[in-house]
């Protein structure tokens, strides 16, 4: 398992490349709480916005899950664990005042980018700072 990447995947590049193009800026990797054991992909500290691109078979993509042929019971834990810390995390920063964004790895990057760019929009017309890190 440790050629699986846990950050700077493909999909969080595609997402990453636009946003940067559309002028955002964000921290990557980052604990959103500095308290709380979680980093966030992508991250806009100024906003308040959490942003989670998971990967399918890891966080058990309702489209495109698939379980493995072999040791079926160590990965249904597995995943069903990932699901739980998942929702947990999101509970956890909603509950401090971040926005949580989650998206499957499958998800197309344009759209993904724009939906976080509005996000980022709402805050800024909410009275947030113009300029998001």
């Amino acid at each position: 398992m440790q050629g699986n990447r846990s950050r700077d995947t493909k999909p969080e590049l595609a997402v990453r490349c636009l946003l940067h193009a559309k002028g955002l800026r964000y921290r990557v990797n980052f604990r959103p709480l500095p308290t709380f054991r979680r980093t966030a992909d992508v991250v806009f500290t100024r906003a308040r916005v959490a942003v989670f691109i998971d990967g399918c078979f890891w966080h058990g993509c309702p489209t495109h899950y698939r379980a493995p042929g072999s040791n079926v019971t160590y990965w249904s834990a597995k995943v069903s664990r990932n699901r739980n810390r998942d929702i947990e995390t999101t509970e956890h920063l909603e509950a401090a005042g971040w926005t949580v964004l989650r998206f499957w790895a499958h998800e197309d990057p344009a759209t993904v980018a724009h939906e976080i760019a509005e996000a980022i929009r709402l805050h800024r017309t909410a009275g947030g700072s113009a300029i998001c890190y």
